[in-house]
């Protein structure tokens, strides 16, 4: 198997996990704050990485190493999942799922600033295509959505994207999963604080589907899901295995309707397949 063949598989298993995150942020906001949401995924995530760490005799990243790990658990540990947790309070599930649609794009040009990658024209003209489209379906929802909820989605993008080009780009040297663990490690000491800060005073009002949808963003969207998806980005190229994004909202959607039983419109499935459509040809332009 070649390397880029490896990339695309890697980046498909990452994109499979990271498509339960909203549905079980959404069901885990229900009973928990946002902020402990955000803080206890990353410090349950964490102590399984410092194991990991351990385990495997990594060794210490170099000192040059330190500001963009440091940078990519902002971004990727508490920017992303504290912003979605946010958005969840004000809109569905479905309707957060559409945003990540715009995701390939958010990645594809932090790519080229922070990656050194070079898409061809067409890749940004049918890029920007989909990413329209996406704008131009969370602009018709008007009064049935939430212009906050809106925001902080958006918001959440492109704190992603640029966490997923800078980890890709450490992955390179460091590895997939060592980049993620090593992000996490570093913000262990603050995300433990603010953990037991946060901690709800009583658990007894806490559903098991809550607690269950905890586990999940703590250990497969926070560190397993990121294991596939950085070493995928390394092999396979940020901007190219980035595309693979676009297949999340349809495994979200779906996951959205069975768990949540929310109701899905044919204009959020349109959306999706014109995305799709858009990012599936744009892919053939992701280098030159």
């Amino acid at each position: 198997m070649n390397q880029t063949t490896s990339g695309w598989i890697h980046g498909f298993a990452g994109v499979l996990i990271f498509s339960g995150s909203l549905p079980a942020t959404r069901l885990a906001v229900s009973d928990f704050d946002p902020i402990f949401l955000t803080v206890s995924r990353a410090a349950i995530a964490g102590l399984l990485a410092g194991a990991l760490l351990l385990v495997f005799r990594q060794q210490r990243p170099i000192r040059s190493d330190i500001v963009p790990l440091l940078l990519v658990a902002l971004c990727v540990v508490v920017g992303f999942p504290l912003l979605t947790a946010l958005a969840l309070q004000y809109v569905t599930s479905s309707h957060a799922i559409i945003y990540i649609g715009l995701l390939p794009l958010s990645t594809a040009i932090f790519g080229v600033l922070r990656g050194g990658e070079r898409p061809r024209p067409a890749f940004w003209i049918l890029s920007a295509l989909g990413s329209s489209l996406v704008a131009g379906f969370a602009l018709t929802q008007g009064a049935s959505a939430s212009p906050v909820g809106d925001a902080l989605m958006l918001a959440s993008i492109i704190v992603c994207g640029y966490g997923y080009a800078e980890g890709g780009r450490l992955s390179r040297r460091l590895g997939g999963w060592q980049v993620i663990s090593w992000a996490l490690v570093l913000s262990l000491p603050v995300m433990s604080l603010l953990s037991f800060f946060y901690m709800p005073v009583s658990w007894e009002g806490i559903s098991t589907s809550a607690i269950v949808s905890l586990a999940y963003v703590s250990l497969f969207s926070m560190l397993i899901g990121f294991v596939f998806w950085y070493r995928g980005l390394a092999q396979g190229g940020i901007a190219a295995v980035g595309q693979l994004q676009l297949l999340q909202p349809f495994f979200g959607l779906l996951l959205s309707a069975v768990v949540l039983h929310e109701s899905i419109g044919w204009p959020i499935f349109a959306v999706n397949i014109g995305v799709v459509l858009c990012v599936a040809v744009a892919r053939r332009f992701a280098s030159k």
